[in-house]
């Protein structure tokens, strides 16, 4: 398929879905031909600016067209499944945002799906083409701090509320838990630069900041309090952060077992007043740690009676253009690679699949009151396809 113009259509058009201005490029490799959503506004944004492309507000049509050569899905989470398997049951190849459903039952369904179709599908983990993450993954691959036996993650959540509490992120028949939905970038980090995948879990977590006892048709714009409040938004997402409804943990912590025996704590808090993700690799050689704020890497090695540790390292990460750190028009430049060149993503669908049953088993844990959980091995039908040739690994 080398040389070819991919054709992409869109589902779900708010949020990750301005990922399509990155693929609309019709002087070049891929060109976004139709948009899919079930809200009015959205959709007429995207057909004012889009211009000529197909608009409509039922995923099934853009599906039926043959002008639509791979779907980018960026609807909300809990519509990943149906909408991931009704395009490879299509004959498309499928972009699906993270994570790549809500139920690891529903992912395996969409592995068997991507098995049946001959196509490709590629899981949205944009942290994997991050310039930070992407320098402390060659570092551990270079063996500089050994054989990793701990890792430490501290995710501190700011504007978490602005941008889970206000909608339907809230609400655990949407995202299962936030371990899940916002976690399931960490996780898949975690088992990325390790090289290894989670076996077993145990949680602790509650709602300690967010929910209460408001009504839950309460709008910012309509409260009385969105004088005093610090939570007020007027915005896409105004729905009280403090209604009842609210049933998705804002603080959680969870320890995890590796393969090969690596141990691992992993921290989440939304309600903290800065945002930021420090991760910590200890190895038996040294210690890789990051700061985003200050867009550096540290490494700092143990005595080797060589070379290795005459000296302490300070990587300064260069910027880059693009959202997410430039990771967004990489991401997308490597999905049309993948279906026009046979390209290998970053992400394999074993990895998204994967991140989805450590942060269930998570919830699981925490949800029974620390109880520990192992998580969910792939069927032994899966198992045997990947491992007989298909897009396994990591």
């Amino acid at each position: 398929m080398s040389g070819e113009r991919l054709r992409i259509g869109v589902i779900g058009l708010g949020g990750r879905g301005g990922l399509w201005r990155h693929w609309h490029a019709p002087g070049g490799r891929s060109e976004v031909v139709a948009g899919a959503d079930v809200d009015p506004a959205r959709l007429a944004g995207f057909a004012h600016e889009r211009g000529d492309a197909f608009c409509t507000n039922d995923y099934r049509r853009l599906l039926e067209r043959s002008d639509v050569d791979a779907v980018a899905i960026t609807s909300p989470d809990h519509y990943h499944e149906e909408h991931a398997i009704a395009a490879l049951q299509a004959g498309k190849h499928v972009f699906c945002e993270k994570p790549l459903a809500i139920r690891v039952e529903g992912c395996d369904v969409i592995l068997r799906a991507w098995h049946r179709s001959g196509r490709h599908l590629m899981v949205g983990f944009n942290m994997r083409y991050m310039a930070m993450f992407r320098t402390m993954k060659e570092i551990v691959d270079a063996g500089t701090i050994g054989e990793i036996r701990a890792v430490w993650v501290r995710h501190f959540v700011g504007r978490g509320g602005d941008f889970y509490y206000h909608d339907w992120h809230a609400r655990r028949a949407h995202v299962h838990s936030l371990l899940l939905q916002k976690g399931s970038h960490d996780i898949d980090v975690i088992h990325w630069i390790t090289g290894r995948y989670t076996k077993r879990v145990a949680a602790f977590g509650g709602l300690d900041f967010y929910g209460g006892d408001r009504p839950d048709d309460l709008t910012c714009p309509a409260c009385p309090d969105r004088g005093t409040c610090p939570e007020t938004l007027e915005g896409p997402r105004v729905q009280c952060a403090f209604r009842r409804e609210v049933d998705v943990e804002d603080n959680q912590v969870m320890i995890m077992e590796l393969e090969g025996g690596i141990k691992a704590s992993y921290l989440q808090c939304h309600f903290t007043p800065d945002y930021h993700r420090n991760y910590t690799f200890i190895g038996t050689e040294g210690r890789l740690e990051n700061s985003e704020p200050d867009g550096k890497v540290w490494v700092r090695t143990r005595p080797s009676r060589g070379w290795k540790d005459l000296a302490d390292r300070v990587y300064e990460i260069k910027p880059a253009l693009g959202g997410h750190g430039g990771a967004d028009p990489v991401i997308c430049a490597e999905f049309v690679a993948m279906c026009l060149d046979d390209k290998a993503p970053e992400a394999t669908p074993l990895a998204g699949r994967m991140s989805v049953a450590t942060g269930i088993a998570g919830a699981a844990s925490l949800r029974s009151g620390g109880q520990v959980q192992q998580v969910a091995p792939l069927p032994s039908d899966l198992r045997q396809w990947l491992a007989g040739g298909g897009n396994s690994g990591f």
